[in-house]
């Protein structure tokens, strides 16, 4: 048997004999390793004979032995003496009551202890701390985790808060550790925070309207509005939990402990000279950020956006939105209108890029222009024809015809149709374009009053009557009209009781009017030498003088009887 002393000068011998004399079943006992081999490790407590251990307890996790003879170890004597006179003993049960008795010192003391967090349980997590112990998912963090296994394999500090041997109940808490550090960080930041003090912290929380920063036991807002002199539509496109930022303290209040954050305000203001950097005129790219009703928002660098308005997108298309014609995300190029460096508001034109097509209008097609183009609008006052992109022209429906009544243009026209005009005016200022199609042809009326001389004889056939008058047909769009004072030398009450429509009647010619496309009839005239002879001098007279107001004459020649 190996001979040796305790510290205190005490022979084993010694101590084992009292051990012995002492000894009971349940108690840990020192003892000194007397043989290992691969089956056993032989362990002497001073009993009358020695006590064999499985080796696995004596193994680390890779099967090395951690023990060789000569050291001392202390085991659990679980029966004294077995059917074969032998002591039983355990090393691995002895290491469990030690951890137990460390466990409760540490329980009575309030000291943390540390574990591996081992698996997922119902309701939290096993965690090794020697023993099994439980963790309440509650208890895990400050805040609640979601995915309980991102922890699992994790080695952290706890605070043991129920403690039972005799059921081995133990129950841990991070979240009680945690709350107590965070504790002292609040007091120490609390005594050091300042407004306008650049501060670290880290992204506690993430919503719509801005982030949460924890700066050291207290949180402090970081609005989405403080976040970038850019455009920001989320937090989240510029951060994620976890995240270590420097920010600077806008607003503090001790008492209520709310703290404002601003991270733009590290950066320097990009509108700081913007007029010289983005001078009236300037051609610029920029990227399609936002759309609204009246234009489209243009970034230009961080920081900086420009307004092209709807009606600075075309100088030909009627823009009822900006997304017809762009989109989030497009890259732009534009011109440089107006620069408020006070209101921070640029004004910029995508129309600008190219040349005004109206500026040139009037040297592409000069008046009397013959043109074609196809119709794309048809309204009650006339016909829109499209002669380029952009650029439409307006036949009014009294220059369709020189001679039909037309009273609506779809009457002889549909869109799409293709048509010749003829350009009669250009406003460039207002951008209106005039084109006509009776214009193409000689305007008939201009040869009428040599055709139908005033006093002339003429025959017809009577198209319409009206409580006025008749109307006579001389030709092909040609019209004369008899009124019903001049239908008949009697007085006439009714005219349809004089003429029907289809009946055809012979009269003079007493009035000419090519302007006003009026030809005035008399039947009563026919009979009348008097009125005959005065139309033949008028006529005479016209011929003469190119006078066009023969009414007013005939007035003169015959006096009351002709008003009559």
């Amino acid at each position: 048997m190996i001979e040796n002393t305790t510290a205190g000068g005490e022979s084993f011998a010694d101590l084992f004999e009292k051990q012995t004399r002492e000894m009971k079943e349940g108690e840990v006992v020192q003892g000194i390793v007397t043989l290992v081999d691969d089956d056993h490790v032989q362990v002497d407590v001073g009993f009358k004979s020695e006590g064999l251990i499985d080796s696995w307890e004596f193994m680390d996790d890779d099967a090395r032995m951690l023990v060789r003879v000569g050291d001392q170890v202390d085991v659990l004597v679980e029966e004294i003496e077995d059917d074969s006179g032998r002591i039983v003993l355990s090393k691995e049960k002895a290491d469990r009551l030690k951890i137990w008795d460390d466990i409760s010192k540490a329980y009575e003391a309030d000291q943390p202890v540390d574990g591996v967090i081992l698996s997922r349980v119902k309701g939290g997590l096993a965690v090794d701390i020697g023993v099994k112990a439980f963790l309440p998912g509650s208890q895990v963090d400050l805040r609640p985790v979601r995915n309980l296994e991102s922890v699992i394999g994790e080695k952290l500090a706890f605070k043991i808060i129920k403690f039972n041997k005799r059921r081995g109940n133990i129950v841990l808490s991070r979240r009680a550790l945690l709350e107590k550090e965070r504790e002292k960080l609040r007091e120490t930041t609390l005594e050091t925070l300042s407004e306008g003090q650049i501060v670290d912290g880290v992204i506690k929380n993430i919503t719509d309207y801005g982030a949460f920063i924890d700066l050291g036991g207290i949180d402090g807002l970081l609005h989405v509005t403080d976040m970038s002199w850019g455009r920001v539509n989320h937090p989240s496109e510029l951060f994620k939990v976890g995240d270590e930022i420097k920010v600077k303290v806008l607003r503090f209040d001790p008492e209520s402990e709310r703290v404002s954050l601003g991270l733009k305000q590290i950066q320097p203001d990009p509108w700081r000279d913007a007029a010289m950097r983005y001078p009236v005129g300037k051609r610029l790219t920029g990227k399609v950020v936002s759309l609204t009703d009246y234009g489209a928002f243009v970034e230009l660098e961080a920081g900086i956006e420009g307004l092209v308005h709807v009606s600075e997108m075309s100088w030909t298309k009627r823009v009822k939105h900006p997304s017809k014609l762009v989109n989030i995300g497009d890259q732009v190029e534009s011109v440089v209108l107006d620069v408020d460096e006070h209101n921070r508001k640029i004004s910029l034109g995508m129309k600008q890029i190219e040349p005004n097509p109206w500026s040139v209008i009037e040297e592409k097609y000069p008046i009397n222009t013959h043109v074609r183009g196809t119709i794309r609008n048809i309204t009650n006052f006339g016909i829109f024809v499209g002669l380029e992109e952009g650029v439409d022209g307006l036949v009014h429906v009294s220059d369709i015809s020189w001679t039909e009544q037309i009273k609506h243009p779809s009457e002889k026209y549909n869109k799409g149709d293709e048509v010749e005009a003829v350009v009669l005016k250009i406003d460039r200022e207002n951008e209106k374009f005039s084109l006509g199609i009776k214009q193409l042809t000689a305007n008939p009326w201009d040869g009428i009053k040599r055709k139908y001389p005033v006093g002339s004889e003429i025959s017809g056939e009577i198209t319409s009557v009206t409580d006025f008058g008749a109307f006579v047909k001389l030709e092909e769009g040609i019209e004369g009209l008899i009124y019903s004072a001049e239908l008949s030398a009697d007085k006439v009450e009714k005219p349809s009781d004089v003429v029907a429509a289809g009946q055809t009647v012979t009269a003079l010619v007493t009035r000419v009017d090519p302007v006003d496309q009026k030809i005035s009839l008399s039947i009563r005239a026919l009979t009348n030498k008097e009125e005959r002879a005065a139309l033949k001098r008028l006529a005479a007279e016209q011929a003469a003088s190119q006078t066009t107001t023969l009414g007013d004459l005939l007035k003169e020649k015959l006096g009351k009887k002709a008003e009559e």
